[in-house]
């Protein structure tokens, strides 16, 4: 048990040499890394740096409304269709709390109306063509009076307020990566509210201005024969200019989504001398902007965002690059929101902010320096004690637990993790765990050596007998730990990570680093007696 092989202890000395590597960049600047060592390291959080805390709400009522508002289609759909059993007359078809009413104007025709609204009805979730659902997303049911609600099934209301919350997520996660910050945790909190912390990030407004815009974007033909202060036709709508001056008349359609575009860009405008929005479509977005603009030479093309409109400039003839550019006399900084808004996406559903503050980094730097002194004279108290008290294998202990603060630092650092106060209380409590795992093989030792046994022999029953406590205790450490980042949210997650990682790293040097340092030591020396 005592015997390692050339290659077993190369492999050892390999993994702390590693978490050396790794470890090393978090001393210098960033972007000032040795030549040959990796970029990655580690990031403080929020309560150590300082930074911007947003709590913001989603509106999942209006995902629920909305979604009724698209069954309104499909059900006027349904019901005209002539292709099976001939158009269905109806009437009255409105929105009324949480259903959808229509009524069947003539009464033999209910039943057919009925089975067509059912049809309706599709999978939640699943694969494709949501095979493996939890559900079916409506129900039809009559109200008498020759006539049929629709409405939203428990399980498709709970579904489409909880995809509206995880859409939100990812979509707050592209657009504050797209401002160049690093590390910002986003994390659920509740039913339908997020938490959104971003290290290093002193701005709050400029950060909710850019996160919680919903950032809808379509595109619609103008129509300049109505007046916007006169009643408009059918399926028209009134806008304004977001640069002020008057109102244009848009078609409702859009012509071309916001879901079509795949990039976008802030850059100069060569004509105007401010700054512009260049944008790409996908495949489908350009067939159609090119047959919109071929057809419509002459006519003025609205770009309406979050319900303004932000450009309305005149066709002068087809555009079939598949891109192009939306002026304004924008600044650098609109430009850059703009374009970032078009890129990430369209929010779901739309955000309030709840609560909104800026975290200064003085309490930050404040921990860190407490946290340094009191690691610094903590370790250097147990280096000290540990040495004196059990002598030659104290050293041995020592020089595990250095290496173990190694191996925690590099594997923090290649997985690029947040750094918070909890985080650092794992690493402090898992350099405990390590001591005392130490301290169960020395003192098992010693047992086995008051029963007369050689150094040799005494030395491996010690670390043979003491692998059951050290494996139970640390294995159900490492279970909590599982649970907390499976449960657990911010800080309790950062916790977790720390722990877990620890907990592993210190096992590996309490009981193998050691193990190959003090076997090596009384296999070669075969000393007589043994003071420990």
């Amino acid at each position: 048990m005592l015997q390692f092989n050339r290659w077993q202890i190369g492999f050892i000395l390999f993994l702390v040499a590693l978490g050396a590597y790794f470890t090393v960049p978090n001393f210098t600047a960033k972007g000032e890394a040795p030549w040959g060592f990796p970029e990655s390291r580690v990031t403080l959080g929020l309560d150590l740096q300082g930074g911007s805390y947003l709590l913001l709400e989603v509106d999942t009522e209006k995902v629920l409304d909305d979604r009724l508002q698209s069954l309104t289609s499909d059900v006027r759909r349904a019901l005209r269709d002539r292709s099976a059993e001939g158009r269905i007359q109806f009437s009255n078809l409105r929105i009324a709390g949480e259903q959808l009413i229509v009524r069947i104007n003539n009464p033999s025709d209910l039943e057919r109306a009925e089975r067509r609204l059912r049809q309706l009805a599709g999978p939640l979730g699943g694969g494709i063509g949501g095979i493996g659902g939890t559900g079916r997303d409506i129900q039809v049911e009559r109200l008498g009076d020759q006539r049929l609600a629709v409405s939203l099934t428990d399980e498709a209301r709970a579904f489409y307020t909880d995809s509206a919350v995880t859409d939100s997520i990812e979509v707050v996660r592209r657009r504050i990566d797209s401002l160049g910050t690093t590390e910002p945790a986003i994390a659920r909190q509740g039913e339908g509210r997020l938490v959104v912390q971003v290290p290093g990030d002193d701005d709050p407004e400029a950060l909710k201005s850019v996160i919680a815009r919903t950032g809808q974007l379509s595109f619609h033909m103008v129509d300049d024969t109505a007046d916007p202060a006169a009643p408009i036709p059918p399926r028209r709508a009134v806008y304004p200019l977001a640069d002020g001056g008057y109102d244009l008349v848009i078609y409702e359609a859009a012509d071309v989504t916001g879901d079509m575009v795949t990039d976008a860009s802030a850059s100069p405008d060569p004509d105007s001398g401010g700054f512009q929005v260049n944008f790409a479509f996908d495949g489908r977005g350009a067939r159609r902007f090119a047959e919109v603009t071929r057809e419509n030479i002459g006519r003025r093309f609205a770009i309406l965002l979050d319900e303004q409109i932000i450009s309305a400039p005149t066709i002068q003839s087809p555009i079939t690059g598949g891109s192009g550019r939306i002026t304004g006399r924008f600044s650098p900084e609109e430009a850059t929101e703009l374009s970032i808004l078009i890129r990430s996406g369209a929010l779901p559903a739309p955000l309030t902010v709840i609560e909104q503050r800026s975290v200064g980094a003085d309490l930050g730097a404040d921990s860190v320096r407490a946290g340094t002194i009191a690691l610094i004279v903590g370790f250097s108290a147990v280096i000290v004690f540990i040495a004196i008290y059990y002598g030659r294998f104290g050293l041995y202990a020592d020089v595990a637990l250095l290496a173990n603060v190694l191996l925690i630092a590099g594997a923090l650092s290649m997985l690029g993790a947040t750094l918070t106060l909890p985080g650092i209380a794992g690493i402090v409590l898992t350099i405990g765990m390590a001591v005392d795992a130490n301290v169960l093989i020395f003192e098992r030792i010693r047992e086995e050596l008051k029963t007369g046994k050689k150094p040799v022999v005494a030395v491996e029953a010690g670390y043979r007998h003491a692998w059951s406590a050290i494996f139970d205790a640390n294995l159900t450490t490492l279970i909590a730990a599982l649970i907390m980042f499976q449960l657990g949210s911010g800080p309790v997650r950062g916790f977790a990570v720390t722990l877990g990682i620890g907990v592993v790293t210190s096992v590996f040097t309490a009981f193998i680093l050691t193990r190959v340092l003090a076997g090596g030591f009384v296999l070669s020396r075969r000393p007589k007696t043994l003071a420990i």
